[in-house]
């Protein structure tokens, strides 16, 4: 290449691959990704190497898999004794700008590699420590605590955003991406990641986008027979602190879908602002675009909520690149390709080495029309909470140590996953092979914690507790717990905030 292409990385929080009108989905409006699909190329088979926020992004900006930066879900740090997507970058001469959530562990704040950043966390502990937050205070919305939706018991109620569309938490990541543009260093190219927070719960679009979707033209979740024997113990945790356990409505989850539906709208059309920013400065065909999310999102499909799953639902995502001389053409590729692919394809661009990087992904450029038969690798927790993954395309291996579980879903004949082939007699062949796969992978890879030689280590069950009210929480930001000061108001009852 002439020169070093720019490079605009999108991240959206907990976005389905499914979510993309060009890649399937009749209903969802997505003019802007179905723009990106028609002229650069729709990896539909990408992952998730651990799908939940925090380790999500680990792989993210280490290139690796959890078993080696050690970031297994949300309460584990991220590594900070390797070079980061942002420092390599640098390295290679780029101006690095990060926009909108990044969930770094340890310093939320913190730069890792950034130039510069402008901050949205929506679990800030204090207004003075997210930027955004300084800026709705600004414009006068002091009073509107829940900044990015109700949280709580609300966690999974479809909302509408207290705030105008102007303001909104999607919005202002493009304003503030869009200011980058005008205000960059000239003479260097740019890494500019924009990281939005939505379709994230609570599922809160602004005002008129709520509207996009209306709730008696939503089809109903996945609801396979059997479906709960494709159940792990995370996803009854989660059903349980989510407040989805005591029963559904059908019609709250058809509003709930096209709330969620609106979220990725409303994204998309913010996304648009910022291509129309790279074509008023004539580089857009000099950016390299690429857009994914860190997880997907069960949605009530299977009756379930939330991610750590490695369901497609919940472990499958966008993984979409445009560039007129790297991924063009309006091409489909079915190769299996996760996250820890970015950091080599962003290098690879770049015509930048890795240095003393340890990656374990690869270039997706060189994957293009490859037909190449490849295996990635999935991992969240450890110990008895492990859940672990092996995928090549068309068989999918997962184990659950809490569980003391395989799960084989076959996507030849069942690309839906509608039931676990893994104690089907007929499928004794495949299960051992994906299994010797997996534990071979890890044995190759040193990483034997999970493992007693080439078996998985065994654990007691995870059970949840037998109360129906064992395990709720309640996840409201530090900066927004309200104290009730007034007499005969005041808070008398235990703070019950996680």
């Amino acid at each position: 290449m002439s020169k070093q292409p720019n490079i605009l990385f999108v991240l959206t929080d907990q976005q389905r691959w499914d979510t993309v009108h060009a890649a399937g989905n009749p209903y969802i409006r997505t003019p802007v990704m179905d723009r990106i699909c028609a002229e650069g190329v729709n990896f539909t088979k990408g992952y998730t190497p651990s799908p939940v926020c925090v380790s999500a992004r680990a792989s993210i900006i280490t290139g690796q898999y959890p078993h080696n930066n050690g970031c297994f879900d949300n309460g584990f740090p991220q590594p900070t004794d390797r070079p980061s997507m942002m420092d390599l970058l640098a390295n290679a001469g780029y101006q690095c700008q990060g926009v909108g959530k990044m969930h770094f562990t340890g310093d939320r704040k913190g730069l890792r590699g950034f130039h510069s950043r402008d901050v949205q966390e929506e679990m800030a502990g204090s207004v003075d420590a997210d930027d955004y937050l300084q800026f709705v205070h600004g414009e006068g919305f002091e009073h509107v605590h829940d900044v990015m939706g109700a949280r709580g018991e609300m966690y999974y109620i479809p909302q509408i955003s207290q705030l105008p569309a102007r303001l909104h938490p999607t919005a202002w990541v493009a304003d503030q991406s869009i200011e980058f543009l005008k205000g960059r260093d000239t003479s260097k190219p740019f890494f500019l990641w924009s990281s939005f927070i939505h379709p994230h719960p609570p599922f809160a679009p602004p005002t008129p986008w709520n509207k996009l979707y209306r709730g008696a033209l939503m089809p109903l979740p996945k609801r396979p027979d059997n479906m709960e024997d494709l159940w792990t113990h995370f996803n009854r945790n989660q059903n349980r602190y989510k407040y989805r356990d005591a029963g559904l409505d059908d019609r709250m989850l058809q509003v709930m879908r096209g709330y969620y539906w609106a979220c990725v709208s409303f994204i998309d059309y913010s996304v648009g602002r910022i291509i129309e920013a790279l074509e008023a400065q004539d580089e857009l065909d000099n950016t390299l675009i690429a857009w994914s999310s860190d997880h997907g999102e069960l949605l009530g499909d299977y009756n379930c909520f939330g991610k750590r799953s490695f369901l497609d639902v919940g472990a499958r995502v966008p993984m979409l690149l445009r560039h007129p001389e790297r991924f063009a053409g309006g091409i489909v590729d079915e190769t299996p390709c996760g996250l820890m692919d970015l950091i080599p394809t962003f290098l690879g661009a770049a015509n930048a080495g890795c240095g003393e990087a340890e990656l374990d992904g690869v270039d997706l450029a060189g994957l293009i029309g490859a037909g190449q038969s490849r295996t990635i690798y999935g991992q969240i927790q450890r110990g008895q909470r492990g859940m672990y993954m092996a995928y090549d395309g068309n068989l999918k291996y997962i184990y659950s140590a809490g569980d003391q579980k395989e799960y084989l879903l076959d996507h030849r004949v069942d690309p839906e996953e509608t039931r676990n082939c893994a104690y089907n007699l007929m499928y004794a062949s495949e299960v051992k092979q994906m299994r010797e796969n997996l534990i071979g992978f890890l044995n190759d890879e040193g990483y034997t914690e999970p493992l007693d030689g080439d078996n998985w280590k065994q654990y007691d069950l995870i059970e949840e507790p037998n109360s129906v009210d064992g395990n709720l929480i309640i996840q409201d930001a530090g900066w927004a717990v309200p104290h009730y000061d007034i007499a005969g108001y005041s808070d008398d009852v235990k703070n019950h905030n996680q």
